[in-house]
């Protein structure tokens, strides 16, 4: 069985929220520790800060290589103005650089990724679409289970509907948006806006 924190926990909204704020939590905890309690209390007081260090150091590590906002968003402004052979060959050289072995497909989706014996099934060509509806991610849905595949990913650029979206989580398709979008294409060549 797999662990899934709650996404609106307070672990959570630590994890997606800038690293510092976890590490002076655990400050906090230490001084209020060390100015309230008695004196062989402190370091027992002073623990309670030990997730918030934890959860700091996550944070630290996932955001130390994660892109700025100026970053995603020249690299949404670059993409918005390719077309899709260009787009196509940007992905397939982001996978490639992340260790995938990637097909090229027709219908539904676009490419499917292999590594370590896992095939991942990816729909790009609406990655313009302002709005997403639930029936692109239904087509997903559908060629990842003709092609046996253990996961499905969806790329784009707009937004989904909400319904778009509870049927991704439902269906655990991955939503490649944003910053991951901008990770994934990290030193792939892309015209300038």
């Amino acid at each position: 069985m797999k662990f899934k924190m709650a996404p609106n926990s307070l672990f959570a909204i630590l994890l997606r929220s800038p690293w510092w704020i976890s590490i002076a939590i655990a400050l906090a905890f230490t001084l209020i520790s060390t100015a309230l309690l008695p004196a062989e209390l402190r370091a027992f007081g002073a623990m309670g800060g030990f997730p918030f260090l934890v959860i700091g150091a996550i944070a630290l590590r996932r955001q130390w290589n994660a892109p700025s906002a100026r970053q995603v968003e020249a690299v949404q402004q670059a993409l918005a103005g390719m077309g899709w052979p260009a787009f196509s060959q940007a992905l397939v050289q982001g996978f490639e650089r992340q260790g995938y072995v990637v097909e090229r497909l027709t219908g539904a989706a676009d490419l499917l990724l292999l590594r370590n014996g896992r095939h991942t099934v990816v729909a790009a060509k609406r990655w313009k679409a302002a709005r997403i509806g639930e029936d692109a991610l239904q087509a997903l849905q559908q060629a990842t289970r003709e092609r046996d595949a253990s996961a499905g990913v969806y790329v784009a650029l707009g937004e989904l509907t909400p319904q778009a979206r509870r049927f991704a989580e439902q269906h655990r398709i991955e939503l490649l948006q944003g910053p991951a979008l901008a990770q994934l294409l990290r030193g792939v060549s892309l015209p300038s806006s």
